[in-house]
């Protein structure tokens, strides 16, 4: 199993493919480099794809958490990932990114901006953070403490995959026939994965988006950033909402949007052929 010295800790990472055009993949919040799992053996060799564990998440070091998270904060994350590639010898790569993962890519490309290229951005979370209710830390230790509560909490993170009906408040999610075996097996491995996070990747990421979409002051300097940038949203995101896209659109000047239909917020599960298809097309050509 690779692991990588960034900073303070140890980061997991995969690699797929060999070459010179070099990606790297960052994954969102409750998530680990095994959301890829479906994507691998669709890419070509010639693709060069690296995809690290957050700190907190999958086989990297889970650190305790310091005051307020700081320590998981999404500006930190975005400093182990530039860690992590620069200890890898990578001087120049693309990023692939999904939903919280776009967010810190955002810090990325704002710290490093000769470092990266093409951006392919998944249901990705703005740059003025995401609106969470009230009490969205307190799931967390729920899904820590309840499988059929982590469950249902990722289902909405795939809702194609499953009965809309079965999506509804207090009735048991069911997948649609539909889904495939493959499909299921890997949702079971990640609601597994979710429930053994550290507090700071899974409570600490809640709360930074919510710090960031009450006072933060990234969405200022998006201006800045010029990597061409596609942004891939499910129509059906349960997540992320239209106007939150809209307002990246807004905001960062070198994006474009392709909407997918009868997709939820994560096309890498939902249809990875699709996704690996549109990774190759972006991201396959320099």
């Amino acid at each position: 199993m690779p692991f990588v010295q960034a900073g303070d800790v140890k980061l997991h990472y995969v690699e797929h493919g060999t070459g010179n055009n070099l990606v790297v993949f960052i994954h969102g919040y409750l998530a680990c480099v095994q959301w890829m799992d479906l994507i691998w053996p669709r890419l070509p060799e010639d693709i060069h794809v690296y995809a690290f564990d957050w700190r907190g998440c999958g086989e990297s070091d889970k650190p305790a958490a310091t005051n307020n998270f700081e320590n998981y904060s999404l500006n930190q994350h975005a400093k182990d990932m530039i860690a992590g590639v620069k200890a890898l010898g990578i001087k120049k790569c693309s990023l692939a990114t999904h939903s919280t993962g776009g967010i810190i890519s955002i810090y990325m490309l704002l710290a490093e901006p000769d470092m990266f290229d093409k951006v392919l951005a998944l249901d990705p979370v703005s740059p003025t953070g995401l609106l969470l209710p009230e009490n969205a830390q307190l799931s967390f230790p729920a899904i820590k403490d309840n499988r059929n509560f982590a469950f249902k909490f990722l289902s909405f993170a795939v809702s194609s995959l499953f009965i809309k009906k079965s999506l509804a408040p207090g009735v048991k999610a069911e997948f649609r026939p539909q889904t495939t075996a493959e499909q299921k097996d890997l949702f079971n491995l990640i609601v597994d994965k979710a429930k053994l996070l550290s507090d700071g990747a899974g409570t600490g990421a809640l709360y930074h988006l919510q710090k960031e979409r009450a006072n933060g002051t990234l969405h200022k300097e998006t201006h800045r950033i010029k990597q061409p940038i596609l942004i891939l949203w499910g129509q059906d995101d349960l997540v992320i909402p239209r106007h939150d896209i809209d307002e990246i659109l807004r905001l960062m000047p070198h994006c474009s949007l392709k909407i997918i239909k009868d997709a939820g917020h994560s096309l890498i599960l939902e249809n990875p052929d699709l996704y690996a298809k549109i990774f190759m097309d972006f991201l396959g050509n320099k």
